[in-house]
């Protein structure tokens, strides 16, 4: 039941959590999905990862460019576009006003 839970929380900031993977540059998705991992929310497969990625895409919020490779196969490099920067501080200042709501709630409910 617990990783039920947890997997509908991060369903609710995964494209939030997506796009701050792309704040320092273009990555694809096996990058992006370790990167996920490497903070602690764990495999993140990619029958779930490619969707928000081709979701961001078609909202203009990341731009796709697929690369072939010299080695194995070509990969899809995904970058942020200016409305994609945008939206991640606006979207990450509405979560974070929401943790604290609910920090704040738990807290209260906590001390009763």
């Amino acid at each position: 039941m617990a990783a039920d839970r947890r997997s509908s929380w991060l369903k609710g900031v995964l494209d939030l959590l997506v796009l701050s993977c792309l704040t320092d540059g273009e990555s694809y998705g096996y990058e992006i999905s370790k990167a996920l991992a490497t903070a602690g929310l764990g495999d993140i497969k990619g029958g779930t990862l490619y969707p928000v990625l081709n979701r961001l895409e078609e909202a203009g919020l990341v731009v796709g460019e697929f690369r072939a490779a010299e080695r194995g196969p070509g990969r899809r490099y995904y970058r942020l576009t200016d409305e994609g920067r945008r939206g991640l501080a606006t979207e990450s200042g509405n979560w974070l006003e929401f943790h604290t709501t609910v920090r704040n709630m738990l807290r209260t409910e906590g001390a009763s």
